[in-house]
């Protein structure tokens, strides 16, 4: 089955228990060896093959006790920096965000900047 936007959640649950199930069956795996690995209880790994409920944390241990766990980076890669953020960065890496006190000093700078007629004299070098 293909999951799609408009598969309802329940239906999602489900099938992503039926895959967990089929790719343990695939490593020739019972659900208690799975369970023992995970760290979690046999019932666990059985609801969640059955309906797909669990929790994130027992979703992740059961991946990993399947040796599945680095697709969830294929699943939900890291965000990768827009080729405008590259540019301007110019290779410095970010290490604080700016709060409201940066920009309050901004603010203040601007004000005391220099402005025309303030150089003095006829203003031509």
């Amino acid at each position: 089955m293909r999951i799609t936007d408009s598969t309802p959640d329940p239906v999602v649950l489900a099938e992503l228990g039926q895959r967990l199930a089929r790719l343990r069956l695939e490593r020739n795996r019972t659900q208690h060896q799975v369970a023992i690995a995970a760290g979690v209880g046999d019932r666990t790994v059985e609801r969640v093959e059955r309906e797909g409920a669990t929790t994130l944390l027992n979703f992740i241990r059961i991946l990993r006790a399947l040796g599945l766990l680095e697709a969830v980076e294929r699943l939900i890669p890291s965000p990768a920096p827009s080729p405008m953020e590259l540019l301007t960065r110019a290779g410095r890496v970010r290490r604080r965000a700016s709060g409201t006190r940066a920009l309050a000093d901004t603010d203040q700078a601007t004000k005391a900047a220099w402005h025309w007629g303030d150089q003095g004299g006829s203003g031509f070098a």
